[in-house]
This record gives C-alpha cells, structure tokens and sequence, in this order.
C-alpha cells in the first residue's frame, strides 16, 4: 500500500528503522534500536544523508547477551577489519547534534477513526460499542479515537454529542461515571472532506502525535453513504495509512447495488487495499443467536444427523419490524427490502445454517463452505418471489401513513417493504428442500428468526389422535435472534390424566433466564474481531459475488418489467401472496399463529 510522505509539526516525531537491511555489508551496528527523528525532517534525502555518515571507519566493541564480545564490524566497504580500540566508544560527532535519539517503544497503540462520526449509525451504534469495549477492558491500554466527518465540531463537542448515547448497560458499577470521563478523554476529533487527501494528512499528523512513537495500528470504521467509499479509500491509502503497524478498513452495506457495481467497488478497493485490509460488516453475523447457530449443530450429537433433506422438511428465515422507513425513505427508496435485508443479513445466516462441516474454525475454512453453499443454491427468479408495500392505515384511533405518503419517496415508487423468497440449494444434502425468506417492514411485530420444521413422523402410532392436520404435530426448532434471544423446540406431549390426549409442548431456553450477563451489542463484538483480525464473520470478496449472482437476475427483472408490490395495511402480517407462495412448497409460515409474540 503506498503512502506519500505528509509534513507534521516539529512537535511530532518519526520513527526511522535502522536494521541490518539499511546498512552496507548487511550488518547492523544498532541490532535492536532504533532512533527517532523530527518529522519535519522526514524526507528520504534527510535520511539517506544522516545514515551515510554512520559509513565511517568505525569498529565497536559490544557483548553478546551471555557476555562474550561480539567480532569486530567494520562499516564500510572495502575496509579490512580493525583491531578491537575501545570497550566503549564515544557517540559520532554528528549524532550528538540530533535533538532527539533513544529506543522506540516497543509496546503497540491503537488508533480507531470513525469516518462519518457525526452521522446516526456512529452516534447510536459504533461509538456506544467501542464504550462498552473499553468498560470491559478488551481495549489496548494505548488507543484513541478519533471522529471525522465534514462537520465542524471540537473535540469537546464531539464528546458533548457522543456522551448522550453512551450507557453503563453492561451492569452498573459504581466506576461507571469514571470509566466514560476517561473514554471521552480519548476521543479526538478531525473535520475534513471525504475527497482531500490534503484533510488526511492532517488527520495522519494528528494520529502520530498520539500514537507518540509505538508501534501504530489504525482501524477505519466507513459509517458513510456507498458512494464515497472509494474516495475515503484512496486517501486512507496515500496519507494516513500506519507506515509500520497494521491498517484494517470496515465497509458498511450496501456493498453496492448488483453483480456488476458490487465487481466495481472491490475492484476500486482493492486499487489501494488487499483483501485481507477489508471488512465488510454484516452486523447480523454479530447476532449472539446467530453466532449460535454454529455451536447448536456442530457441539450436539443430537442435531447434527438431523440437519438434512432427510429430516428436514422445510426452514424459514423470517425478519419484521413494526415500524416504516420512518424519515429514511429517501435512502430506502434506492435499495428497497430485499437489497437491505435478504442479500445480505437472511442470506449470509442461510449459508451459516447449511453449510457443510469445516475443517476447522478458522475464518478461511468458515467462509469456503458458506461460499460452496451460495455457489449450489439456484438464481431468484420472478415466480419464486412476491413483493408488498404497506399502505396507510388506523388502528386504534391513530393513523399510520403509509409508505408513498413519506415526503421523501416518489409517489409513485415502487420499492418492495416487503418480500417473501422460496430458495433451493441443489446439492445431496438439501436437495428438495425449500429455504423460505420473509422480510418487511409495518407489519405487526418485530422478530428475527430462523425456524426449522422437521418432517412428518412416518406411520405415526398417534395420527388418530392427531387427527387430520398434521402439521401441528410437526417437530420445530426456533431460534429467536431478537427480540428476548431464545431457543425452542417443539415436541408432542402427553396431556397428564387418565385420558389419551396430546399437547404440543416446548423444550425452551430463554437467554434472559438462563445467563444473567447482558448479552453484547452486535457491534461490541464485531469491532473487537475487526481489531484483533479475526475475519469469520465478516464477508469475503468471492462470498460477496456469488451472493449477488442469486438477486441480481431477480432484481433486474422486477425493474425492467416494473412489476407493482402488493399493497398490504401498515401493522398487518404482510401481503396475501406470501401465504400463496408458501402453500405452493407446500409449507405454512411458522409465525402465523401468534406463539412467541
């Protein structure tokens, strides 16, 4: 990654290398040493010119760490080598004019800068979780945090807005107030544009004079609109990228629009970046259920022979909220339900669910199988899919207005709030199963989970008592990711008493009953995978286009054909066609009868 020279204030100092790789004969004088000069002096020409005079014909005599004297070196080419002169040698004459010379501090410092720091997803989610970071000491005991956005602020300021959002929620110590002046005291801020390398220079001079000669590491948190990406990119790159630690990029979704502009920005990222600098952040893999998933199959004997088309008849993905764009429709209207849901949060805990057992828990092998997975599943078209938009409503005596009636939507959009998706994945452990995704928005609830329905018991002894419906005897796993995180499983049951009469029961585990520690933001926990370089749950390159593959013919052709959404009343359970859609795979919606609401 290249990075152009910037000039900070004589305040600020540059740590210089001198290792055997910079010395003639490839040997080194200064093994494990290195000398700090005034960064208004950092031009390579300075450099060389100091460094060409430690080219004298100079011998030293020092000892080994068991205490025996090391041979004598000369420095400089061509010099037979001289008897030992001196046990200690005085300091060159031009090395004493130096303002400043001693070690480097070997102990690294953290740098996170929030880009877009004055927008709403850093207020209420990204600053809030590097706090909740640092209450639990997952921090380094040398890191700062710097904002930077268009806006004017001080630092003060952006300590002032920051600090409304910030809660002790983790539990309540007595230190709470303490531990957010000291946060607060960390965070910095820097107001530039997106596009001025000029403004990044600044920052990068900013950074060094806190990160005061260790070893730096930077992370740089996108929480900006797609479309400057690439422009925030190119200048972390060229001026403000760590010259000797570590410098990692979190992208927010969208990773844009279709197969062809998701192929654009990666290959505009990976102009300045490699693949391994780049997190791509789903927070829904954040998800503590979701994070679940994974252990639930693989750590239980008893649900990993299931987990196939021989056992499972159908699974479904479901995710509501019962709230409209709510001023954001704006930005909606663009993406729409199934770019901003289905492509990415239902899609990626699809791969999760089906995935093949890997080699190990190593985000590699963790994102070859959900990739194998994506590449097996057959591309959306438009008979697989239905779509709404919820239209105005009252309920209760209040009025709801519906999703055109949002000044800032076309009247005549028509964005899909809602979406439901029959899915297959045609390989030899899923093949005829269908993976059933519903997303939408004012609907009656908000809910995300995953719910599996087994198959029907063959030759069942109890089919008379059951009677005719037998669906609601059908075994069901429930994994609730939010609301009130919880596992079910849904087994039949004899009702006691002399009678023969069945019930069908619950074998649940309610987190909030079961853990008494608050369960971390999704945020909290991918921020800490993002600074430790953990990348499993974030999405790979190749994960990102074969995601794509599946939605792009789908969504071309719901544009082309201007296909219109069915309209369905804000608070209700969505458009009629999902439950046609389901009929036709022969399968019932597991939330349709109001259990767990």
């Amino acid at each position: 990654m290249a990075k152009q020279m910037s000039t900070c204030s004589s305040s600020i100092v540059a740590a210089v290398k001198v290792s055997p790789s910079t010395l003639k004969n490839g040997t080194s004088f200064l093994p494990s040493s290195s000398i700090i000069f005034p960064s208004k002096l950092c031009s390579s020409k300075w450099v060389s010119h100091i460094l060409s005079r430690f080219y004298k014909t100079k011998c030293f005599n020092s000892e080994s760490p068991n205490g025996h004297p090391l041979n004598p070196v000369s420095l400089q080419d061509d010099v037979p080598v001289a008897p030992i002169i001196a046990k200690n040698v005085e300091p060159l004459e031009d090395l004493q004019a130096l303002p400043v010379l001693h070690s480097v501090k070997k102990d690294p410092t953290l740098s996170i800068i929030v880009v877009g720091a004055s927008g709403d997803l850093a207020k209420k989610k990204i600053f809030p979780a590097l706090f909740a970071l640092f209450y639990e000491d997952f921090l380094t005991e040398n890191f700062t945090i710097f904002g930077y956005a268009r806006t004017k602020l001080s630092d003060e300021e952006l300590r002032n807005m920051i600090s409304a959002t910030l809660t002790c929620r983790v539990d309540q110590r007595e230190n709470c107030a303490d531990k957010m002046d000291q946060f607060l005291q960390r965070c910095f801020y820097h107001s530039g544009q997106y596009n001025s390398e000029d403004d990044f220079s600044k920052l990068d001079c900013k950074l060094k004079e806190k990160e005061a000669g260790r070893l730096p590491n930077r992370l740089f948190y996108l929480s900006i609109p797609p479309n400057i990406f690439v422009d925030v990119v190119r200048c972390v790159s060229h001026r403000a990228s760590s010259e000797s630690g570590w410098t990692r990029v979190i992208v927010e979704k969208p990773f844009g629009r279709d197969s062809d502009s998701s192929r654009e920005l990666t290959r505009s990222f990976k102009q300045y970046l490699t693949e391994e600098q780049i997190f791509r952040i789903d927070h829904y893999l954040g998800k503590e259920l979701v994070e679940n998933l994974s252990v639930l199959r693989f750590s239980n004997l008893v649900f990993e022979p299931l987990w196939s088309r021989n056992y499972i008849r159908n699974v479904q993905l479901i995710f509501s909220e019962d709230f409209g764009t709510e001023g954001r429709g704006g930005y909606f209207d663009n993406y729409g339900i199934i770019r901003d849901i289905m492509q990415n949060h239902l899609l990626q805990i699809l791969a999760l669910f089906a995935m093949e057992t890997p080699v190990s828990l190593d985000a590699e092998d963790i994102r070859n199988e959900k990739v194998k997975v994506l590449r097996s599943m057959r591309p959306l078209q438009l008979q697989d899919v239905v779509v709404g938009q919820y239209k105005g409503h009252s309920n209760g005596g209040k009025s709801y207005q519906g999703y055109t009636d949002d000044p800032t939507v076309p009247k005549n959009s028509l964005t899909p709030t809602f979406a439901a998706a029959a899915l297959f994945i045609d390989n030899a452990r899923w093949d005829g199963v269908p993976f059933l995704m519903k997303a939408g928005k004012a609907l009656h609830t908000k809910r995300a989970e995953i719910r599996v329905q087994f198959r029907h018991v063959p030759g069942n002894l109890y089919k008379r008592i059951i009677g005719s419906d037998s669906d609601k005897a059908t075994n069901e796993l429930v994994l609730r990711v939010q609301p009130d995180e919880a596992i079910f499983l849904k087994i039949n049951n004899k009702v006691p008493g002399l009678g023969m009469r069945l019930d069908r029961s619950d074998l649940n585990l309610f987190y909030s009953a079961r853990y008494r520690g608050e369960i971390p933001d999704a945020y909290e926990r991918l921020l800490l995978d993002a600074i430790e370089g953990e990348r499993r749950l974030f999405i790979r390159s190749d994960e990102l286009d074969a995601a794509w593959a599946l939605f792009t013919p789908l969504l071309k052709a719901l544009e082309e054909k201007k296909v219109a959404p069915e309209l369905y009343p804000y608070g209700s359970r969505g458009p009629v066609g999902a439950h046609y859609l389901a009929a036709k795979h022969n399968v019932r919606w597991g939330d349709i009868s109001g259990e767990y609401s």
